[in-house]
């Protein structure tokens, strides 16, 4: 099976299998990509969960409004909470309440965020997750990352990561809210599911949303996995990339989540309960791939 699959549009649909994966996916938004889609309801289906990235620089105001029209148009906004953005705890209460408040926010995503310096009290997930402020969530996720973090783990191991993991299991294991990992993207199954062994043998039992790139252009591709530190899955796209004939063919998922099928259907990568989508080459683009290859489930509220 091909590492990654690229096909030209007029080839046949991808095999079957991917719809109980599908069943449930989430995506992730921006305020600004999120602008320039007429309707939500003519790409997704009903309830389902976007997360909204808070990139650093988005105003505040941009986050909320965007949480308030999903709630709007029947889906469930899951903002991220970046703990290296948010100057202080006054500031996050008083985030929490707005959302809360004027969206019904009851779900989201808890991580450090991209920047390297804090821009006030918090540099961990761990202490956003220590203020208490969360109590009352339905839902709460916290970062993963199957291929390592070296911003975390300077030697390219995993012991940071996952000690932080085990810290994140043990607050779960305490808390009221449903609790999930979500994974930065990734481009190849065999990695994803050793990871998932690995949580296992550490007692982390939180489910996996694993992280995948929508349909999307190689070069758009490399473009964020540079920008988002995915190294090896980089190096897997470099090597794709010598390949000149392929530039010019879309990237889609479907060889990843197949091979996440066929692993789940033989009893292994029973924790990864859910799909993200990154969706780097377009929303509309990625929704109307799940909905040709994910059954009833992802079909459009409209």
């Amino acid at each position: 099976m091909a590492l990654l699959k690229f096909r030209s549009r007029d080839t046949a649909p991808a095999p079957t299998g991917l719809a109980e994966l599908l069943a449930g996916y989430s995506i992730e938004v921006m305020p600004r990509t999120a602008e320039k889609v007429e309707d939500f309801r003519a790409l997704l289906p009903r309830g389902t969960r976007v997360y909204i990235a808070h990139i650093d620089g988005t105003p505040f105001e941009d986050m909320l409004a965007t949480a308030r029209r999903l709630r709007a148009e029947g889906f469930e906004p899951m903002p991220h909470f970046p703990a290296r953005s948010i100057p202080d705890r006054a500031t996050l209460a008083d985030m929490i309440a707005r959302y809360r408040g004027e969206a019904d926010v009851t779900q989201a995503l808890i991580l450090a965020g991209g920047i390297a310096s804090p821009r006030g009290d918090f540099h961990a997930s761990m202490q956003l997750l220590e203020t208490g402020l969360f109590d009352g969530f339905t839902r709460l996720h916290v970062a993963g990352h199957p291929e390592g973090n070296r911003d975390i783990d300077r030697d390219g191991g995993e012991a940071e990561v996952m000690a932080a993991l085990r810290w994140k299991q043990a607050f779960a294991n305490r808390s009221d809210a449903d609790f999930a990992i979500a994974t930065q993207f990734v481009f190849e199954a065999p990695p994803v599911l050793d990871w998932a062994d690995r949580l296992a043998a550490n007692g982390i039992t939180m489910p996996i949303h694993l992280g995948v790139a929508g349909p999307a252009k190689l070069q758009t591709l490399i473009k964020f996995a540079i920008a988002c530190g995915v190294g090896p899955s980089l190096s897997v796209l470099q090597k794709r990339a010598r390949d000149v004939s392929k530039l010019l063919l879309p990237f889609e998922p479907d060889d990843i989540l197949t091979a996440l099928a066929q692993a789940r259907a033989k009893g292994r990568g029973k924790s990864i309960e859910a799909i993200h989508f990154f969706p780097l080459g377009g929303i509309k683009t990625n929704a109307d791939w799940a909905t040709a290859h994910g059954g009833a489930a992802p079909i459009p509220q409209t």
